[in-house]
Parts: structure tokens; C-alpha cells; sequence
């Protein structure tokens, strides 16, 4: 090594040197535990491929697995859609109206999500909720939306509309500000409706910012935790709700960690969630690369 160059490296060090305890150590030494059976009290103790069978052969994780795949398909493209809607909605105005639009659709992304969730449980409560009420207006029987497992889904999914939309609007609006006002123009000129300039421009010319948030949306999607955590009340023993109507992986995972102090499994639980990610991600990059040359 060139002395010249020990200052550099001497700067990068601190970075390198975190990088190394709070990220890689932790990835080598969880996949080392997932090999084997750790209470974090006693000796870790091999067990091969125990840990990853017991896991994918568990009635928790068939549950988590088919509770996420529902809503994966539901949030994400709904999700995209909703927050494509708002850009479209936002940037139609412009000054005041705009700036005003903007922060308010924004605002819920900046709550804390225990307090998300404290008003949607409140707004959620069967007897003196804001939608209860509302449905009690049109004359609908009172729902009890966090404990039937028919619609605990469905409630988790709308307050992740309402807590996501605002990051992916604020996305897509900066890539409707980037479309050459020109392409409309000449589209007008050749009788092009509202709707075809959204079909037949805004769309394909939005197609690689489109395509960050449906990846980022499906990456996050694939490790929701906090909401269902906090919509159920849930605790490391005692979590998932009604009939594990909104028990998802992390969740299992954290439970199997914390509440029956089986690091082994949850470290094997973490890796197959990791490599269902990679090859989701990997398909849609595939498909994407496919496309482009099609």
C-alpha cells in the first residue's frame, strides 16, 4: 500500500469499521445461528437444516405466508394507483393550492407510526369510531374492524394506503414535473382527450419512476410490521391478532426471537424472507430488462 494514500484510507475508516460491526457482522452471524439452536443463554448447538424445516413446515408461517402474498398483491398495485391519482390531483394546481395539497397528503408519512395507528384504532372502535359512525348514518350494523378476521385484511390495507400514498405521490409528482410540457402540446394539437395524454404520455414517459415505486413498494410490503403490530396490541407471546388474521414474517420472527427465545429459527426465518426478496426484486428487474429489448 502507497503511504501517500494512508490518509484516505485512514478517513474512510470510521465507516468502514461501523459498516463492518452494525452490518456485516450481524448478516455472518445471524446465518451462522440459523444453523443452529440458541436460547442467547447457552451454547449454540449445530443443527443443520433443522431450523429452516421446522419454519417452512410451521402452521405460523403457511398463515404469515398467505396473509402477505394477499396483501402484497392487494396494497401494491392499489397503493400506486392511489398515490398516481394524487400526484395527478396535485399537479393539476399550482402556488397555494398546490403547496397546500402536497403537505397534507404528505403529513401522515411523517407520523409516527404508534401514532398512525392510535387513530386508526380509535377511528376503527366498533361502538364510538369515526367509521362506525358514519356507517351507522346509512344504517349499517356496526363493524368490528381489528377482531373479525373478514376484515382485519382489509382495515390493515387501508391504513397503509393512508400512510404510504403521500411518499410515493411526492415521487411521481417530481416525474410529472420532468415531462416535457412540448409532448402534451403536440398531443393536444393531434385531438388527444385528458385520458389519452395520461394513457399515451404521462404514463410511458413516467415509466422508470413508476417503476422505482412499485420495487420500493414491493420491498416494503414484503416486511410490514408495524402496523398489524400496533393495529392488533401485539406483544412477543401474544401476537397476530384474531385467528392470525394479520400475522406476517417479521412479525413471526420477532416472536419466535423474543417471546420463545429461539434465536436459531428466527435467524433461518429472517434468511428465507431475505431470499424471497432478492428473488422478487430479481424477477421484476428480469422482466424489466426483458421488456426494454422486447
Amino acid at each position: 500500500m502507497n503511504s501517500r494514500h494512508l490518509p484516505h484510507y485512514l478517513m474512510i475508516l470510521p465507516f468502514v469499521a461501523l459498516f463492518a460491526a452494525f452490518f456485516l457482522y450481524p448478516i455472518v452471524s445471524g446465518f451462522y445461528y440459523s444453523f443452529h439452536d440458541w436460547n442467547a443463554v447457552t451454547e449454540p448447538q449445530f443443527v443443520g437444516l433443522a431450523n429452516y424445516e421446522r419454519i417452512v413446515g410451521s402452521r405460523d408461517f403457511s398463515r404469515a405466508m398467505w396473509n402477505l402474498v394477499t396483501y402484497v398483491v392487494i396494497t401494491v398495485p392499489l397503493g400506486i394507483a392511489v398515490a398516481f391519482g394524487l400526484a395527478l390531483l396535485v399537479d393539476s394546481f399550482s402556488g397555494f393550492w398546490s403547496n397546500l395539497f402536497r403537505s397534507v397528503f404528505f403529513l401522515p408519512v411523517v407520523l409516527p407510526a404508534f401514532l398512525a395507528a392510535t387513530i386508526w384504532r380509535w377511528m376503527y372502535a366498533p361502538n364510538f369510531g369515526l367509521v362506525n359512525m358514519v356507517l351507522g348514518w346509512f344504517g349499517y350494523p356496526s363493524v368490528n374492524f381489528l377482531n373479525d378476521t373478514d376484515t382485519m385484511l382489509y382495515s390493515l390495507i387501508a391504513v397503509d394506503m393512508w400512510v404510504s400514498a403521500g411518499f410515493n405521490m411526492v415521487i411521481l409528482l417530481a416525474g410529472l414535473k420532468n415531462i416535457p410540457v412540448d409532448l402534451y402540446e403536440a398531443a393536444r394539437l393531434d385531438g388527444a382527450s385528458r385520458l389519452q395524454l395520461v394513457r399515451h404520455v404521462t404514463i410511458p414517459m413516467l415509466a422508470p419512476v413508476l417503476f422505482f415505486v412499485m420495487t420500493y413498494g414491493l420491498i416494503s410490503a414484503l416486511q410490514v410490521f408495524d402496523v398489524p403490530w400496533l393495529l392488533t396490541g401485539s406483544s412477543f407471546t401474544n401476537y397476530g391478532g384474531r385467528q392470525n388474521a394479520l400475522l406476517f414474517p417479521v412479525m413471526d420472527m420477532m416472536g419466535r426471537a423474543f417471546g420463545s427465545v429461539r434465536f436459531g429459527q428466527a435467524s433461518a426465518y429472517g434468511f428465507i424472507l431475505t431470499a424471497l426478496i432478492i428473488v422478487v426484486t430479481a424477477g421484476m428487474f428480469g422482466l424489466r430488462a426483458m421488456r426494454s429489448k422486447a
